[in-house]
């Protein structure tokens, strides 16, 4: 079989219909169609389900993932809503870890009630310990690998065993891996979720999201699901989004090796207390992360030691090459501090042994000498004040 990064730049449907590399983009509500029959059995018959740009990144992010369909959605969020109200039905239950992406995790405490769904917390570290956080209601669970913000790498495997043996779905957020260095539907997951907003789209310049999927059954609920929500994806966020797809594999290699060398760098730092990296050797979660992920990309998390006062706006002042903003998989580093956004809940969860300000840093593809010149002069502004 060919290499992902062969197989994702040859996916190009109806490739004997047209001379183009790219495909069309067709902005269209109406579809003209020649008969009532096709007017309503045949799709799509309307612009919301998508047209030809659309199919090619469906058929790409397939290939990605090793799925057999994909449902694209407006950015990610949308995408993560859409496969668990694919998922779970009123009377039903589903279970989050508690380092669930904030956007997730809210959907589902503030939400789901009103769908008449009930949504609680797990230990992303429970592994095959999931099976007590199951009660008879549970009919999927969300998994993130790592967490957001804070990096734990879960058993996703062992998840899923507990999952399959109870006929319950997984829905693991894949955003992280990429597709290129972890396959969660190779692991037996039900459904993949994408916020393409990030390394597939690479640029920070347009939105998406997408839920991929190897069953049929599944992809008739997907497909119902977002029709009846009208969730779809517009023609030039899909145009965006497979352009970056065609140069995912060799972004995602300068972000990983930036990171992972910035990374080591921040472990000698005496201002730092952790680096939230699983690829490096001393994380806790390295072992998993080596045994089920080929890779890594830009983003891990730092927590600093206690800072003095004001230490943190000096830190932050003092950087120009780092932007301070949301998202991330766009070609500029971004650094943010976490703290505000932390959502866990659990009984002694993760936020109460940490020893200072957590921050979160996308590496992007600017020259890594350069991102430690800067943070060398930031820090030196923060301990300025003592």
């Amino acid at each position: 079989m060919k290499s992902p990064e062969t197989r994702i730049i040859h996916t190009r449907k109806g490739r004997l219909d047209r001379t183009t590399v790219n495909p069309p983009v067709e902005r269209a509500s109406t579809v003209l169609l020649p008969t009532e029959d096709t007017l309503y059995g045949q799709k799509p018959t309307y612009g919301r389900m998508g047209l030809t740009v659309h199919r090619e990144l469906e058929a790409a992010l397939c290939e990605l993932e090793g799925g057999t369909h994909a449902q694209l959605a407006a950015n990610g969020l949308q995408a993560c809503v859409l496969a668990i109200l694919a998922s779970v039905e009123a009377g039903g239950h589903i279970l989050i870890p508690d380092s669930a992406y904030g956007p997730t995790a809210r959907f589902c405490e503030r939400r789901l009630d009103k769908f008449g769904i009930t949504a609680s917390r797990y230990d992303p570290r429970a592994g095959a310990d999931i099976a007590d956080a199951l009660t008879p209601d549970t009919r999927a669970i969300f998994i993130e690998a790592p967490g957001s913000l804070t990096f734990e790498i879960a058993d996703v495997p062992a998840i899923i065993r507990v999952a399959k043996d109870r006929d319950i779905l997984t829905i693991a957020d894949n955003t992280w891996g990429a597709g290129y260095h972890f396959n969660p539907l190779a692991h037996g997951a039900d459904m993949v979720v994408h916020a393409l907003t990030k390394y597939v789209v690479g640029h920070a310049d347009a939105f998406g999201g997408a839920v991929i999927c190897a069953d049929a059954g599944i992809k008739q609920r997907l497909a119902a699901t977002a029709e009846d929500f009208g969730f779809s994806l517009s023609p030039d966020d899909a145009y965006t989004a497979v352009r970056g797809l065609r140069t995912l594999h060799t972004r995602l290699k300068a972000h990983e090796a930036g990171a992972l060398e910035l990374a080591e760098w921040l472990q000698g730092r005496e201002e730092v207390s952790d680096v939230l990296h699983p690829a490096l050797p001393s994380s806790p979660d390295h072992a998993l992360w080596k045994r089920d992920f080929t890779g890594s990309c830009g983003l891990f998390g730092v927590v600093l030691n206690p800072v003095p006062e004001g230490g943190m706006d000096r830190f932050l002042a003092a950087l120009h090459i780092f932007g301070m903003g949301f998202s991330w998989g766009g070609f500029e580093s971004l650094l943010i501090p976490c703290d505000r956004q932390l959502t866990r809940k659990l009984p002694g969860s993760w936020t109460a042994s940490k020893a200072g300000p957590l921050l979160r840093i996308h590496v992007g593809l600017e020259a890594v000498s350069d991102l430690k010149d800067e943070l060398d002069a930031a820090f030196a502004a923060l301990r300025s004040g003592t």
